[in-house]
């Protein structure tokens, strides 16, 4: 369950990014992803992911041919990812499919075709379990995971059948990096957001019926990954590792959103860093770049400048530890001093 999966996760603490690759010791090697080792042959600077974010209005939901042609033209422009917003296709008493009905298979023939990450909300019918799904497609159009929504909002208990809530925090291993999931009234519940912090997320997806805004930049902020969303409103919003929001697009009708994160950029505190940044500088002076600075948070960002660099391997190589796992660190030192004593089978 969510709440006992944070629990236990929270507990298990660094040990459980560790096994994710996530922040390991000085000198072990993070498992290469086939994005960055085709960074080497093709010029790739760090490690991108393109995405495309297609929002539309909740109340008269895009008819599926719209959708399909919407994805079809994203698709053919070359992208990693194309995000639709929370219940694609309404949520009513009409409205509810089965995992493999109408919608998913649409997206799974588009998916396939041009190659890319499909993630598809849909009202889902599980036998006689109502959920708030989002459908992850892989680029061959098969089903990668599925995230059912938490925290369902009030008016979805209305419904009949009324909305189960889901159980599990989701994290995927995609070709380009560790991709969370989210939905809409999930922003207000801070385990949720801990939970795929956790279990190492790079990039969290979030569908939504509204922006959320602060909510979304605070979870940015406590947990160093990028939140990029859909909505219903319809619009885009896209935010840093550092909390800053790179991105708030809205249009009337179709809003569609076009960006390109960088997963290699690592974020870092200055705390037990200084010396080890400036070295890694130094000796790699054409390789990475302090790309930020946060003077007020003591924060800093490295990012590579050419390609075949990693970033964020270099920095483990020099024994810089990222400030998630640092944080995480600290919390299970202090624990410990209090009489709290974790381990991986907690």
């Amino acid at each position: 369950m969510i709440r006992r999966t944070f629990l236990k996760t929270a507990a298990m603490g660094i040990a459980s990014l560790a096994n994710l690759g996530v922040g390991r010791a000085s000198g072990e090697e993070a498992p290469k992803t086939p994005t960055a080792l085709r960074a080497n042959a093709d010029g790739v600077i760090g490690r991108p992911v393109r995405i495309a974010s297609i929002g539309f209005p909740a109340e008269n939901p895009l008819p599926l041919k719209k959708v399909i042609d919407c994805v079809d033209s994203e698709g053919a422009r070359g992208v990693d990812v194309i995000i639709l917003p929370e219940t694609c296709q309404g949520q009513n008493a009409t409205s509810a499919e089965p995992l493999h009905g109408p919608t998913v298979t649409a997206m799974a023939e588009l998916a396939k075709k041009h190659r890319t990450y499909i993630a598809v909300p849909i009202d889902c019918m599980d036998g006689n379990r109502r959920l708030n799904s989002l459908v992850f497609l892989d680029r061959s159009g098969q089903i990668a995971c599925i995230y059912n929504k938490a925290f369902p909002y009030w008016s979805e208990f209305d419904l009949v059948p009324a909305v189960s809530p889901g159980e599990e925090t989701v994290v995927h291993q995609t070709d380009f990096g560790l991709v969370g999931f989210a939905i809409c009234f999930d922003a207000n519940f801070p385990e949720v957001w801990k939970g795929l912090a956790d279990k190492g997320a790079e990039l969290v997806i979030w569908p939504s019926a509204y922006s959320a805004g602060m909510s979304l930049q605070a979870h940015a902020i406590n947990h160093h990954y990028y939140i990029a969303t859909s909505t219903q409103l319809p619009d885009c919003l896209v935010y840093d590792i550092t909390g800053e929001r790179l991105l708030r697009q809205r249009t009337q009708g179709i809003n569609i959103s076009r960006f390109t994160l960088d997963l290699d950029r690592g974020i870092y505190h200055e705390n037990f860093n200084i010396e080890k940044r400036d070295l890694l500088l130094k000796e790699h002076a054409a390789d990475v770049t302090q790309e930020k600075w946060l003077e007020l948070e003591e924060w800093f960002v490295l990012k590579a400048k050419r390609p075949g660099v990693s970033a964020r391997a270099l920095a483990r190589q020099y024994g810089l530890e990222e400030l998630r796992p640092y944080i995480e660190r600290s919390r299970i030192a202090i624990d410990k001093r209090r009489g709290w004593k974790f381990s991986e089978k907690a």
